[in-house]
């Protein structure tokens, strides 16, 4: 009644209305406008946007590679498939120390991973890896043949042409002496222009970066885990342990990343910033060459002298070839010693050397990050997942699994306490050629979390073979990471 009493009366007063005219256009027309351009805004404000990840990678310059997702993109918010004929594929090529991997994604407009046939992704590997041919690079671009075979057999035909395919080599090329990595690179940009019938370019051919390749690790799992857009305290941290690397990156506190220290010997900085789904991350990164599993068997067979490994089976008497090198691995006369073998172990480590100059530090003087929230919970992949496997006291059926530091402890014990001879039987998954190692990488593995990365022996971590995402089961390897930037940046 109030309003048609007040309606009744300004309508009824011409002189009031002729008075006001101006002022009822000038507050009308820009509602009528904010109205409209609100109703015409898209609804969802989810974005994906990498930052700051440069790579010093030794190749030709890889603007792709170095910044991560320029453009921002609608990141998944449901998991699941997808009919939308705006389907895109990415091949990525993992070429690392121990072997060759092609990793094939498909991703919907929003970056949600969707259905290969019954998988979620194409997976398939072949050993040995590039570096293995240092003398022939012809031969190590042939050695992709299969694994490309593979992904076009994969990727529908009408779509191969726009289909990006990327090589990132890791650890294994970036430890080749003078310039047989090059050489090699080269002859695989010229395999895949010849051969392939994916969209290849010369700077999507390169030596990855050793941080850029644990940033994409870490991506790749809270990706998988669904954990991306939260605080960075709700996310996990990631240790990858590669051939010829091992990777540690987890979230920290703006705060903790105020207080990284400056490198001075031209590397990456410790702490990248990302910005992913509306929340800006700092990352902990950092790539510690020659600390992967078979490159540390190098550092700790070269540490010991001529009476032999104390981590090397009894029984065994031969020698070690890694990067070009050849070390002695003949067992001590004593056969192996888990304690003597922790002590090779940390040497190797350079745990007990004073180069500190920082707070807190990991091995070898390198600052630890700081800590915190996002290193809570901790997932670690590769070599460490498949030699608990091996070992024993995994599941070789599960793809996770909760496991402690100590575990890996216990497992050495038993390993060491082994002749060559009986390892045959009792280690029936392992492969012969790592049997003598099995003590001296079972030793190494506990000696890097617990003195390298200052674990307590009976945290709880995760081992991560595979993440479930949606109904199915997802490598937790890097090139998923590699392949949402390089999906993004091609559309």
């Amino acid at each position: 009644m109030k309003k048609k009493d007040y309606s009744s009366s300004f309508f009824s007063d011409n002189n009031k209305i002729y008075k006001y005219r101006g002022i009822i256009l000038i507050v009308t027309i820009p509602l009528l406008l904010i109205t409209f351009v609100l109703f015409l805004m898209p609804h969802s404000n989810n974005s994906l946007l990498y930052s700051s990840l440069s790579s010093t990678s030794s190749s030709d310059n890889d603007d792709n590679a170095n910044t991560l997702l320029r453009n921002r993109r609608a990141f998944p918010n449901q998991k699941g498939s997808s009919t939308s004929s705006s389907n895109s594929y990415a091949v990525i090529f993992d070429a690392g120390s121990s072997g060759s991997r092609v990793h094939v994604y498909c991703f919907d407009h929003k970056l949600n991973l969707v259905p290969i046939g019954n998988e979620l992704e194409l997976f398939v590997q072949k050993k040995p890896g590039l570096s293995a041919f240092a003398s022939d690079p012809q031969q190590a671009a042939e050695s992709l043949k299969s694994l490309l075979e593979e992904a076009e057999r994969i990727v529908p035909k009408d779509l191969r042409g726009n289909t990006p395919v990327r090589v990132g080599a890791t650890a294994g090329l970036r430890q080749l002496k003078g310039d047989a990595s090059d050489r090699i690179l080269q002859a695989v940009r010229n395999f895949l222009k010849e051969k392939s019938s994916f969209k290849s370019k010369s700077d999507s051919v390169t030596v990855l970066d050793g941080t850029q390749e644990g940033a994409y690790q870490w991506v790749t799992i809270n990706y998988l885990l669904g954990n991306l857009g939260k605080e960075y305290s709700n996310t996990v941290g990631v240790v990858d342990l590669g051939g010829g690397s091992v990777q540690m990156a987890y979230a920290i506190s703006e705060k903790d990343a105020e207080k990284a220290p400056k490198m001075s010997d031209g590397e990456d900085t410790y702490v990248k910033e990302l910005f992913l789904m509306g929340t800006k991350y700092y990352l902990y990164v950092h790539s510690y060459l020659h600390y992967g599993l078979l490159a540390a068997r190098a550092e700790i067979l070269k540490g010991g002298d001529d009476s032999g490994s104390p981590c090397i089976l009894n029984g065994y008497h031969g020698s070690y070839k890694y990067a070009g090198g050849i070390y002695d691995a003949s067992a001590a006369s004593s056969g192996s010693s888990i304690n003597e073998c922790r002590r090779a172990a940390s040497k190797a480590l350079k745990v007990n050397e004073s180069t500190c100059t920082h707070m807190k530090c990991t091995f070898g003087g390198v600052w630890n990050g700081g800590g915190g929230d996002g290193q809570k919970n901790i997932f670690v992949a590769s070599f460490f997942f498949d030699r608990a496997v091996e070992a024993g006291f995994v599941n070789p059926n599960l793809a996770v699994a909760k496991v402690r530091p100590v575990d890996f402890e216990e497992a050495a014990k038993r390993a060491c306490e082994t002749k060559l001879e009986d390892a045959k039987s009792t280690y029936t998954h392992v492969e012969e050629d790592n049997l003598p190692y099995l003590c001296m990488d079972l030793v190494y593995q506990y000696t890097l979390l617990v003195d390298g990365f200052g674990l307590d022996p009976w945290q709880e971590v995760t081992l991560v073979k595979k993440v479930k995402y949606g109904n199915a089961l997802v490598e937790a390897a890097w090139p998923l990471g590699s392949a949402i930037e390089v999906a993004s940046s091609s559309t």
